[in-house]
């Protein structure tokens, strides 16, 4: 799970308003047997005719008789496969941040590239999944992370059931895969969804991707010092993550990154949460900090005065972390130029 955000949602999973739940059961019942708008259909593999077919990484072979149209997905899933070339109908999951004065929408760091007032958002925290506007959107195909075997990402334990019927739905793995075979996997998907993942501009942002894999390996070469902590604020406690469980930290260690590994972790096995009286426990020369909007920011931390006082902080070296990467070459690679760039400049100051 990825740091904090799962563990201090648990007790919170939202059950849909009971004004939308009358006749429910009769819309679930039509949805099964109706097929998506042929004329609203949003993805570019629209054109692809006849039947599809896709094994998802839950080992379950996911069928229809035409490539599906209408498509709603995780909000991260969907800006990969944007970039993949494969547009969706529907997201679930951080899609905006709304300003709380003017109102106005920003759009989620995990919203990528995509146009969030061309989407139909029916979730944008943690246990929302509008199941009625979900029925309206027609959905032939659902697509979602999955951080544990058979845990679809955002969609509501309590809904599961629910949500499952009116459409088919896939699963692939945000965990316990090193990032290029995550990569590979949303880029079968939008194929088999009829992108073209081929394009000159996917073979540049692939080779961007392997370039910056290779120069983040040379970094940490040289600089096999300088350790990496990866971290998550919250108003109480400051989560370090394990990196052998997430793609992107495992990958990282893959490639030489000296990662500060937490001693006791939590029953999941994905971070250890310390007071903000001990948050020094682990020493290291540069932190990477959850850049979620669930998790606290620089500017917020600057109010914790054992936080300001870690010798990384002092020195000027924390950078972001992308904690729910998206997994497109496009966005993953700028991930590893970053890590790299820090590494470079790191001092060792632990």
């Amino acid at each position: 799970m990825p740091s904090n955000a799962r563990a201090t949602s648990l007790t919170r999973r939202g059950l849909l308003a009971a004004g939308g739940a009358l006749g429910l059961g009769a819309a679930l019942a039509a949805c099964g047997t109706k097929g998506g708008d042929k004329d609203g259909g949003s993805t570019k593999a629209g054109e692809k005719t006849g039947p599809w077919e896709f094994t998802d990484d839950r080992g379950q072979k996911v069928t229809a008789k035409a490539t599906p149209k209408n498509i709603v997905a995780f909000t991260g899933t969907a800006a990969a496969l944007k970039d993949f070339g494969v547009e969706v109908k529907g997201v679930f999951g951080p899609t905006y941040v709304e300003d709380p004065k003017t109102k106005a929408k920003k759009p989620d760091v995990q919203a990528g590239d995509l146009d969030i007032t061309k989407v139909k958002v029916i979730g944008n925290v943690w246990g929302e999944f509008k199941i009625e506007e979900y029925l309206k959107l027609q959905p032939e195909l659902l697509i979602t992370d999955m951080w544990e075997k058979n845990d679809l990402w955002y969609v509501p334990a309590e809904q599961k059931e629910k949500i499952l019927k009116i459409a088919p739905s896939v699963a692939l793995w945000a965990a316990d895969k090193s990032m290029p075979a995550v990569l590979q996997r949303h880029a079968d998907l939008a194929a088999s969804l009829g992108a073209d993942v081929q394009t000159a501009q996917i073979k540049a942002d692939k080779a961007r991707f392997e370039a910056a894999a290779e120069r983040l390996r040379k970094a940490a070469q040289g600089k096999k010092d300088i350790k990496v902590l990866i971290g998550s604020g919250s108003p109480d406690l400051f989560y370090v993550s394990t990196p052998v469980r997430p793609t992107d930290t495992l990958y990282f260690k893959e490639l030489g990154v000296n990662i500060v590994t937490p001693t006791k972790l939590d029953q999941g096995g994905w971070f250890e949460g310390l007071s903000w009286e001990n948050v020094d426990k682990y020493q290291a020369d540069v932190i990477m900090l959850d850049n979620r909007t669930s998790a606290l920011q620089p500017e917020a931390l600057k109010a914790k005065p054992t936080w300001a006082a870690l010798p990384a902080v002092k020195a000027g070296q924390v950078i972001p972390r992308v904690t729910e990467p998206i997994y497109s070459y496009a966005k993953c690679a700028p991930l590893l130029e970053d890590l790299a760039k820090a590494l470079e400049n790191a001092k060792k100051v632990s």
